[in-house]
């Protein structure tokens, strides 16, 4: 997303990430790799879980999670063991949404050049 955030902002437009991961764990993130973009708090996956995008990680992962040091509860401030998936929308500035990208496989990512081509199309209709 760094890649587009420029071409974004040239076209007068935000690029938002969003995270279920309390605020001040977000801000040492960003402050050991700057953003070109904000990042956003979803406390508890709340807006997520609107989107129909939150899902519960599986009991039987959790343990794997633990054994790299991932402790979503203490990450996202509360026990539910969720996490949203990765996706991308174009919301247009009513919060309309135009566009949505978004695949239950974590290891599938929406391309940035399509976010931006998303965008691009949106602006020009």
């Amino acid at each position: 997303m760094q890649g587009i955030a420029e071409p974004l902002k040239a076209l007068g437009v935000s690029l938002v990430a969003i995270s279920p991961q309390l605020p001040q764990r977000g801000q040492a993130m960003v402050e050991n790799k700057p953003l070109a973009f904000e990042l956003l708090s979803d406390p508890g996956n709340a807006y997520a879980a609107s989107l129909g995008l939150r899902f519960k990680v599986p009991a039987e992962v959790e343990p794997i999670y633990r054994s790299f040091g991932i402790d979503l509860a203490v990450s996202n401030g509360e026990d539910s063991w969720t996490l949203p998936m990765p996706a991308r929308l174009v919301v247009d500035s009513a919060g309309v949404v135009h566009h949505i990208e978004a695949d239950p496989d974590y290891t599938v990512r929406p391309e940035p050049a399509e976010t931006l081509a998303r965008v691009e199309s949106l602006l020009r209709a």
